[in-house]
């Protein structure tokens, strides 16, 4: 017998749009900021910083491999949204708890821009999607332009963990390509599961990489302990003192802030070491790692 949902949940009413969303990482929150739908927000994950005011204004419900579930069904959700594989145990007890859930997979630039669309749709929002997507895609477009205009294309490792080292996240390689940089490990890009990208210092040394990006999620990197590695005194990158950082909300996240902080910042960091000039309208909004602004010596 059906005795329905279990208390604490709420169903949206038949035909309508749903009115109460938990957001369990933070591109979601963001998108739905960015096409002014935040007021159906009732709940966030813990480590949201974009915008900054979601921070201030939502209950924090989660982490991003756990989260708060009598909360979550406390605050009556009749929609809550997940990323990946890494949250499927959320999504599986919630489910089970009567609460419908959303889990989206999106691993490439084509994918995170599927995802912003089918937000909109989901919410009712359909032709601020479409705008919202247009302003994105000409973004990168502009970006692209300008990085075809670079003298050379630098071979690039973006590493997004240091211990063991992995790198080649696919939204991330294809957003350096587009940026002006070539990947030293295309290959991995089709790899989605973290623990299939692991390498090893030597094999990184051994591709010469000319830009070395570190974007360590929920750390600050240290670029000193990435010198040191046996070496890595060698790599071409280090020699020239082309060892950057990317804060990760900037760009580990398969959302807006990828493609548009963390595409800008790419860019940036790519024309400091070729040399290239970058205008001001594709220029950071936010702080770009130092080291990348400092005049050139000579």
């Amino acid at each position: 017998m059906d005795d329905g949902p279990p208390t604490g949940v709420v169903s949206a009413p038949s035909g309508a749009w749903p009115r109460r969303i938990v957001c369990l990482t933070e591109e979601t929150t963001e998108t739905l900021y960015l096409l002014g739908e935040q007021d159906r927000i009732v709940g966030i994950s813990g480590y949201t910083c974009r915008p900054p005011r979601a921070r201030r204004e939502k209950p924090h419900v989660s982490a991003f491999l756990s989260a708060k579930q009598d909360r979550i069904l406390e605050l009556k959700p009749d929609l809550v949204l997940a990323f990946s594989d890494l949250q499927a145990d959320i999504t599986r007890d919630l489910v089970r708890q009567g609460a419908t859930v959303m889990n989206w997979n999106q691993r490439s630039v084509a994918e995170i821009e599927d995802m912003i669309g089918a937000l909109a749709r989901l919410v009712g929002v359909e032709q601020k999607g479409r705008e919202l997507l247009a302003r994105l895609q000409a973004e990168l477009a502009a970006i692209q332009a300008s990085a075809g205009r670079f003298p050379r294309r630098p071979r690039v490792w973006f590493e997004e963990w240091h211990e063991p080292l992995i790198g080649g996240i696919r939204w991330v390689e294809e957003l350096i390509t587009l940026a002006g940089g070539d990947p030293v490990f295309p290959e991995l890009a089709a790899r989605p599961a973290a623990r299939d990208r692991i390498l090893s210092p030597e094999q990184v040394a051994a591709r010469a990489p000319e830009v070395v990006i570190a974007s360590w999620c929920g750390r600050k990197v240290n670029k000193e302990w990435i010198r040191a590695r046996p070496g890595w005194d060698a790599m071409p990158a280090v020699r020239a003192g082309h060892v950057f950082e990317i804060k990760s909300t900037y760009i580990l996240q398969p959302g807006p802030a990828a493609l548009t902080e963390g595409v800008r910042q790419l860019h940036a960091i790519l024309a400091h070491a070729v040399g290239a000039p970058v205008a001001a309208e594709l220029a950071p909004a936010e702080r770009l790692d130092p080291d990348a602004i400092r005049e050139r010596a000579g």
